[in-house]
């Protein structure tokens, strides 16, 4: 699902408009927050032993979460 965000992005960089930027970054961050829930139920449940592996991913999706919040209040601020 990040590689689904890391295609996302992608399109973001190729926005027609400052508008269509923070809509795309928008949908990287719909895109990363529903990893961030698979991730946990998959923790929770116990899915995938051992459990490293997805608290590094829940680690990474929680900092690109981040990264593309601030993104988007920026392009939002510069608009």
């Amino acid at each position: 699902m990040i590689e689904t965000c890391a295609t996302n992005y992608c399109e973001a960089q190729d926005a027609e408009s400052r508008k269509d930027f923070v809509h795309k970054m928008q949908i990287c961050l719909k895109e990363l927050r529903e990893t961030h829930i698979h991730l946990k139920v998959i923790l929770g449940k116990e899915l995938i032993l051992p459990s490293a592996a997805i608290e590094a991913g829940l680690k990474e999706c929680g900092e690109l979460i981040a990264v593309f919040s601030s993104s988007v209040k920026t392009a939002k601020r510069n608009a």
